[in-house]
């Protein structure tokens, strides 16, 4: 379980995580190891021209649960 995402302050998954690092309104992101390669390159990549912090996290089912939502995810980000 990971504390940070246990907030109503956050959004779940790769759209809503990538819109929410384009706007500026992402505090924190997490994406799941497991996910494909092309989508921690991508969103590591707009993570770091956004100077928004990224923490890797075990699994895609790990990233869901902690979200409290019953599938994988693959991103998800804690809001300011």
């Amino acid at each position: 379980m990971i504390d940070e995402l246990n907030t109503d302050r956050k959004v779940v998954g790769l759209k809503q995580t990538r819109r929410a690092v384009k706007e500026g309104t992402a505090a924190k992101v997490f994406v799941a190891r497991d996910a494909s390669a092309a989508i921690r390159e991508e969103l590591t990549a707009l993570c770091g021209e956004k100077k928004v912090p990224v923490k890797l996290v075990t699994s895609m089912q790990e990233l869901g649960e902690s979200c409290g939502i019953s599938v994988g995810a693959a991103a998800a980000a804690v809001l300011k």
